[in-house]
C-alpha cells in the first residue's frame, strides 16, 4: 500500500512542482485572448468554463489506455508504476501541456499544422498521415472495446441475449452525432456527469481493495522485486513496456486530443490545470488499476490466466464484482466503459478537424461536417471486421511515434525562442529509442532483429533526430502565430 500511495503523492508533487516548471519556461500570456474568443463559430471555437474544460480533456484522453495498458502492464510487476510516475511527470504531461498550449499560440491548429510551422512541410505531410491513421485506430479500439464489455455485462447480469455487432452499431451511431454537433451539445454538457463516475469507479475500486480482508494491495512483493522484471511469459521489459503502458504515462492521441480543448479555454493560465493537470489525474487512474492487477489476482500468474481467458477486459469485469458487489460493480464497470466511448467520439471528432485543416474546408455548415466525417466513419467501420489484438498492437505503437512527433516539435518552438529545450528534448531521444528499438526488435510488427542491434541503432537514430532538430532551429528565432495576428491587427487599425 505504502508504494501505491507514495507513487500517488509522487504525481501530486510532480504537478505543483515541475508542471509549475515547465509552465514557467513555456511563458504564458494571461492578457492575449485565446481562440476560443478570437475564432467563436458556435461548433468547434466555443468558450467554456475551466472545470468543465478540464474534465472534457480528462475524459478526452483517458480511453481504455490507462486501464488496459496497466494491466498489460502490471504483469512485469511494480517497476511499472514507476514507469507510469515518471513517465506521467517527465514526458506524458510535458507532452500534454506543449500539445494544447501550442494550439493555443497558433489559433486553435491541430498538431499536424502545429509540427509544420517548427519542423517544416515534410513532418507535416507525415504527421496528417499518421495522426488519421492513429485516430482511426483509437476510434476503432474505443468501438470494440466497450462494445465488447456492454455486451457481456448485459448477457451476464440479465435475461437478455445481445450480439457485439449490435452494440458496434449503436456506438458507431452515437460518434456520428457526437463528430458534426458543436461541442458544447454533448460533450461539454454530458462529460461533467460522466466524470463523477470515473471518480466513483476510480476510488470506490481502490478503497474496496485497501479494506478488503482478501486482498493484500501489491501483493506480495518484495523491494528488491520493485525493479525486476517478472513477467511470467517471460516477455521483454525493454522496450516492450515503454509501449504497453501508453497512455498511462505518455501517449500521442493526446496531442490530437489538446487541440480541442485548446479552442474552448478562456485564459493561457488554466493551461496547465487543464493539460498537465489532465495528465496528472489519468495517470492516477493508471496508478489504481496497476494497483488492482498485482492485488486482485494474488499473483502474477493468476494474472496473466485471467488476461489469457478473455482479455484486459476480464480483469475489470472480475474485479468490479469481486470487490463491489453487484450494484457497485455495474457503476464501477460503466465507468470504464464510459472512458474509451468518451475519447472515441473525440478522436474521430479530431480526424474530422484535421482532415478540415488540410483540405482548408470551414466546419461551421453541417454539410461540410459530414463531408469530412462520413468517410472516416465508413474506415473505421471496415476496420472494426479485423482482430482486435492486430489493432491494438498497432494502435500502441502509432500512438508513441506520434508522441515522439509531438515532443520534437515541442522542442523545435522552445529551441526558437532560446527557451530551456531540454525538458522536451530529453524525453523525446528516450521515446524515439524506445519507439525504433522496438519496431526494429519486434517480430511481428517489426525486423525482428537482435535486441542488442535494435537498441544501438535506436540510440544512434535519436542522437541523429536531436543534433537535426538542434540545426535546424536554434537560432532561428520566430514569433507566435498570436504574435504576428497581434502584429496584423494593430497595423490594420493603425
Amino acid at each position: 500500500m505504502m508504494w501505491f500511495l507514495t507513487c500517488v503523492a509522487a504525481l501530486i508533487g510532480g504537478y505543483f512542482i515541475y508542471g509549475a516548471f515547465v509552465e514557467k519556461v513555456f511563458g504564458i500570456k494571461e492578457h492575449r485572448k485565446t481562440p476560443a474568443h478570437t475564432k467563436t463559430d458556435g461548433v468547434d471555437f466555443v468558450p467554456m468554463s475551466t472545470k468543465r474544460v478540464y474534465l472534457v480533456q480528462l475524459l478526452n484522453i483517458a480511453g481504455v489506455g490507462p486501464i488496459f495498458g496497466p494491466i498489460m502492464g502490471a504483469l512485469y510487476g511494480p517497476a511499472a508504476m514507476l514507469w507510469i510516475v515518471v513517465g506521467c511527470i517527465f514526458a506524458g504531461a510535458v507532452h500534454d501541456y506543449f500539445s494544447g498550449m501550442l494550439s493555443i499560440r497558433n489559433g486553435g491548429a491541430s498538431v499536424p499544422s502545429i509540427t509544420g510551422r517548427y519542423l517544416g512541410n515534410g513532418a507535416k505531410h507525415f504527421m496528417n498521415l499518421f495522426a488519421i491513421v492513429l485516430l482511426l485506430l483509437v476510434g476503432v479500439v474505443f468501438v470494440s472495446a466497450p462494445a465488447d464489455m456492454i455486451t457481456n455485462l448485459i448477457n451476464d447480469q440479465t435475461s437478455l441475449s445481445v450480439n457485439v455487432t449490435t452494440m458496434v452499431v449503436l456506438i458507431f451511431g452515437y460518434y456520428i452525432l457526437a463528430t458534426i454537433v458543436p461541442v458544447d451539445k454533448i460533450i461539454g454538457r454530458f462529460y461533467p456527469l460522466f466524470g463523477a463516475l470515473l471518480i466513483f469507479m476510480s476510488v470506490g475500486l481502490m478503497a474496496a481493495i485497501a479494506f478488503s480482508s482478501e486482498h493484500t494491495v501489491m501483493g506480495d512483493f518484495k523491494v528488491s522485486e520493485m525493479f525486476t522484471n517478472l513477467n511470467p511469459n517471460d516477455m521483454p521489459l525493454w522496450p516492450a513496456l515503454f509501449i504497453t503502458i501508453a497512455c498511462g504515462a505518455i501517449s500521442g492521441f493526446h496531442a490530437t486530443q489538446s487541440p480541442l480543448m485548446a479552442r474552448c479555454m478562456h485564459n493561457e493560465k488554466n493551461g496547465r490545470f487543464v493539460f498537465y493537470g489532465a495528465m496528472i489525474g489519468e495517470g492516477v487512474i493508471a496508478l489504481i488499476w496497476c494497483a488492482i492487477a498485482l492485488s486482485f489476482f494474488g499473483s502474477l500468474e493468476s494474472l496473466s490466466e485471467a488476461v489469457k481467458n478473455g482479455g484486459p477486459g476480464n480483469v475489470v469485469y472480475s474485479a468490479s464484482f469481486g470487490l463491489l458487489g453487484t450494484f457497485g460493480g455495474i457503476l464501477a464497470f460503466l465507468g470504464v466503459v464510459i472512458l474509451p466511448i468518451t475519447s472515441g467520439d473525440t478522436a474521430f471528432r479530431s480526424s474530422r478537424l484535421i482532415l478540415a485543416e488540410y483540405f482548408n474546408v470551414e466546419q461551421k455548415t453541417l454539410r461540410n461536417r459530414l463531408l469530412m466525417a462520413i468517410p472516416l466513419f465508413v474506415l473505421g467501420g471496415i476496420l472494426t471486421q479485423v482482430d482486435f489484438g492486430i489493432i491494438w498492437r498497432y494502435f500502441g505503437f502509432a500512438n508513441q511515434t506520434t508522441a515522439v512527433m509531438m515532443l520534437w516539435t515541442a522542442s523545435a518552438y522552445l529551441l526558437r525562442h532560446n527557451k530551456l529545450h531540454w525538458i522536451t528534448t530529453i524525453p523525446a531521444i528516450f521515446m524515439t529509442t524506445v519507439c525504433v528499438t522496438f519496431i526494429l526488435n519486434n517480430n511481428t510488427l517489426g525486423f525482428g532483429l537482435p535486441m542488442q542491434i535494435s537498441t544501438i541503432v535506436g540510440i544512434v537514430f535519436s542522437l541523429f533526430v536531436t543534433g537535426y532538430v538542434i540545426k535546424i532551429s536554434k537560432g532561428k528565432g520566430d514569433t507566435d502565430f498570436a504574435d504576428e495576428e497581434e502584429i496584423k491587427a494593430t497595423s490594420e487599425t493603425a
